[in-house]
């Protein structure tokens, strides 16, 4: 089959089906969790939709890499470009998240901001209308960069090749504009559940996740795809290997930052940041630590040392699917502890007594990552079945199917 043709959308049909299904089954439960137990349901749902946004926005930032650098790696540009098409739903599964903002931020609540000399001063920054101005700049700039990107991309697959520097230059701007704007979504999303709480290093760690969620995601979907029409016969090990290459490199950046992070929170002993640290490390939330520490980085580590098993597809991608729920995993550990079992944000009853957060996990939890996650696929399957798999058009074509034994 010639690569320029477009995968017949019947491939993805079944594949498609079956993630709206599970999508509409994990709304229905998020649905009676909004009504039984809303502070666990937006807690649970905010995770998840920070999974799959960190998906999108993964690749979307390795498509304008792709675009400046060149590189056979390209040949998985499709899967980049299907992906961050999904922003605009991503957009609509955030509105959730403002109607849980009472629920989700302490300093929405005027009773503790009055009490709270820390929040006063910061609620310049942190008050509604502004939090949900600065999410409308975000989710309207990433839904419009990716669309930029891919009409671009698709000219240049109909043979003009001046779309090659202007899709350079809107890739330059596109990546200063994504590190900025995912750094503030990151102190928004994330950091301001606890207000009292920054780390200068939080937007680098939110930007090597998402790289490595990006990347683990396209070697799961090239792998699945491998033995299909028209890719087969056409992705070889060369491809796979360039993916593991970088996976490794991302997996070894994310451990850097995070222990960078927790020697410089040792060293400064500050109160304002001591007491996130100190919260993941004890009641029951160390052992989630550990399993991170080990199985985000030590076991991965050592597995992608092996050149054979980063060109061996089936095994990398078991590799990146672990490394997937591993993300899940991070995400959870940035959130959760700042909540009691019962879906309270800890931080808007500061005044109330000490409280502790144990380690919990919610029947919720699943119930939104099945929502989000079936709702994300289904629109991501249908993206990747409306163009060719392959980029006809992109310049480097020529050496990724030749490097890999292709004409």
């Amino acid at each position: 089959m010639d690569v320029t043709q477009t995968v017949p959308a019947t491939q993805f049909d079944a594949l498609r089906t079956r993630a709206l299904y599970a999508g509409i089954l994990g709304v229905v439960g998020c649905a009676a969790g909004f009504v039984l137990d809303p502070g666990n349901a937006f807690r649970a749902w905010l995770i998840a939709f920070l999974l799959f946004l960190g998906i999108s926005l993964g690749c979307m930032a390795l498509m304008m890499i792709q675009h400046l650098s060149g590189g056979a790696w390209g040949i998985f540009r499709r899967i980049f470009e299907a992906a961050s098409r999904t922003l605009p739903l991503l957009a609509m599964l955030f509105v959730p998240v403002l109607f849980g903002m009472g629920y989700l931020y302490p300093w929405t609540h005027a009773d503790l901001v009055q009490h709270d000399k820390i929040l006063q001063h910061k609620a310049l920054y942190l008050n509604t209308p502004f939090f949900i101005v600065r999410a409308v700049i975000y989710l309207t700039g990433w839904s419009v960069l990716s669309m930029v990107l891919n009409r671009l991309s698709l000219r240049q697959d109909s043979g003009d090749a001046s779309v090659n520097l202007p899709l350079q230059r809107v890739s330059g701007a596109g990546l200063v504009f994504y590190a900025l704007t995912v750094t503030f979504a990151g102190i928004d999303w994330i950091m301001s559940l606890n207000p009292h709480w920054y780390s200068t290093l939080f937007g680098f760690l939110i930007i090597a996740g998402q790289g490595l969620a990006g990347l683990s995601f396209t070697v799961i979907i090239a792998a699945l795809l491998m033995p299909n029409e028209p890719v087969e016969g056409w992705l070889k090990p060369n491809n796979f290997h360039d993916l593991g290459k970088l996976m490794f490199a991302f997996v070894m950046l994310w451990a850097y930052l995070n222990f960078s992070q927790y020697l410089l929170y040792y060293a400064a002993n500050l109160p304002e940041e001591t007491p996130y640290m100190i919260v993941r490390t004890s009641h029951g939330w160390e052992f989630l630590a550990l399993f991170l520490v080990a199985f985000y980085f030590a076991v991965p580590f050592l597995l992608l040392l092996s050149r054979d098993r980063k060109r061996n597809p089936k095994r990398l991608l078991m590799v990146a699917g672990w490394l997937l729920f591993m993300r899940y995993a991070d995400l959870f550990m940035m959130v959760s502890p700042e909540f009691a079992s019962n879906g309270a944000n800890l931080h808007a009853h500061a005044g109330e007594g000490e409280h502790v957060s144990h380690f919990f996990v919610s029947w919720l939890d699943g119930s939104a990552v099945l929502a989000v996650g079936g709702l994300w696929l289904w629109m991501f399957f249908s993206q990747l079945g409306r163009r060719p798999l392959f980029p006809k058009g992109d310049p480097y074509l020529r050496e990724a199917l030749q490097s890999s034994g292709g004409h």
